[in-house]
């Protein structure tokens, strides 16, 4: 990994960028499997509260952990507070070892990204140092409280087959200050983003995140095996976003994702945040002006039927050695047999679907207004409903995906059902 910050550079002094102070406050014990990394930036009145709630970490019985089971890495960059001192204080109170490293970024890295980045590198740098073979790096945020077994679920569901965990989030108490018509709007964008999550998880099946599961993609709550994040190449080193771009890569090389509905996470409603554009800037945008356009995610239901359709199809084709470049797909699609031989040989589903998305016309992008969510709720209920039925006709006793690489005839039946509600 290109790595441009690790703890034995901080402890060397052998880096580029100012390094203030590294503290570490390691009680004696077994060699941890996982690491949680806590980027800061002048949180020095929420960070007492998030250390806390990792403090206060239970196994899924309800027990507390062994406080050597895991570590914490404090990252504080650029802070012009007493972030980097509190953490420190907290650090020799708490039973966990804690790790505090302070850092001058310069102008053109001090961003969310870089800053994420770094603090997963010292992680998994700790995790090398502990030679632990099934280490596991997990993040949230400074201004954001873990639920009590969050590391446990976490850990849970990589024991269970995922490469990566992403969890739900919620708003704390200062969401509970915005706006009426905001508060309305994220409950009509919630429902329709559950019901194109589960036309997907029927159209498009995927055994390591089965129904039930959500679709939010958070920095506040992101694990990884130390090994997925090491082939990956590492968090994108991007300004804005990273978590978005990190799920992006990890999808296109057919990396396991579980969006596990109960690693749950409360994070700051607040208006006024840290990192520009992020979910403090977007709340206060769409306070300011509740008519700008809703999360990309959220496309006509149309095309994400068509999308969710396409992408479960050529799954299908490619696990069962029959995704050829000369193919009826191909066509269907509108892509250029050229195009659709290099598709083929793409060599990860990920990346094949990517292509097929950028090079295919029938998979517009187009971002919907608030207004528009309650027609799209309604079409959207009246599809589901339609392959609910489908599915309980075909399999009245088995409870299965819609779709199996053996269930050919289904296929093409529920094809065709939802196409009458794609179509035009």
């Amino acid at each position: 990994m290109d790595r441009e910050f690790s703890e034995t550079d901080v402890l060397s002094n052998a880096i580029l960028e100012p390094v203030f102070s590294s503290t570490s406050y390691e009680p004696a014990g077994r060699r941890r499997r996982c690491v949680v990394a806590i980027p800061v930036r002048d949180e020095e009145q929420r960070l007492p509260a998030c250390l806390s709630a990792l403090a206060g970490q239970r196994d899924r019985r309800g027990r507390p952990v062994a406080p050597d089971s895991f570590g914490i890495v404090v990252f504080a960059n650029n802070c012009r507070d007493r972030s980097a001192d509190l953490a420190r204080s907290l650090g020799g109170q708490f039973s966990f070892p804690l790790r505090v490293v302070e850092a001058s970024l310069s102008p053109t890295k001090a961003h969310a990204g870089n800053a994420r980045r770094r603090a997963m590198e010292l992680a998994e740098a700790w995790l090398g140092e502990e030679r632990v073979r099934d280490g596991v790096i997990l993040t949230s945020d400074a201004d954001s409280r873990v639920s009590a077994d969050w590391i446990a679920t976490n850990l849970a569901a990589i024991d269970a087959g995922a490469d990566a965990v992403l969890g739900d989030i919620a708003l704390d108490e200062e969401g509970d200050l915005l706006p009426p018509a905001l508060h309305r709007r994220g409950e009509l964008e919630s429902a329709y983003e559950a019901l194109l999550t589960e036309l997907s998880a029927l159209l498009d099946p995927i055994d390591h995140n089965p129904w039930p599961h959500h679709a939010t993609i958070s920095a506040a709550s992101i694990a990884i095996t130390r090994e997925a994040y090491l082939a990956v190449g590492g968090l994108p080193r991007v300004p804005l976003g990273e978590h978005k771009a990190f799920a992006a890569e990890l999808l296109r090389l057919d990396r396991k994702i579980r969006f596990c509905p109960e690693v749950r996470v409360i994070t700051s409603g607040r208006v006024e945040g840290r990192a520009p554009v992020g979910l403090a800037d977007t709340l206060r945008l769409r306070s300011n002006d509740p008519g700008t356009f809703c999360d990309e995610l959220l496309e006509p239901f149309r095309i994400a039927i068509k999308r969710a359709q396409w992408r479960g199809r050529l799954r299908r084709l490619r696990c069962a050695g029959k995704l050829v470049g000369d193919g009826a797909w191909a066509r269907e699609l509108g892509i250029p047999a050229p195009d659709a031989h290099r598709i083929c040989r793409a060599p990860s589903f990920g990346a094949a679907w990517s292509a097929v998305e950028y090079k295919s016309p029938l998979f517009p992008r187009r971002l919907l207004r608030p207004a528009e969510l309650p027609e799209q709720i309604s079409g959207a209920r009246r599809a589901l409903a339609r392959l609910r039925n489908t599915r309980e006709h075909f399999e009245p006793e088995v409870d299965m995906p819609v779709f199996s690489e053996c269930s050919h005839g289904l296929t093409h039946y529920v094809d065709e059902q939802v196409h009458g509600l794609v179509a035009g």
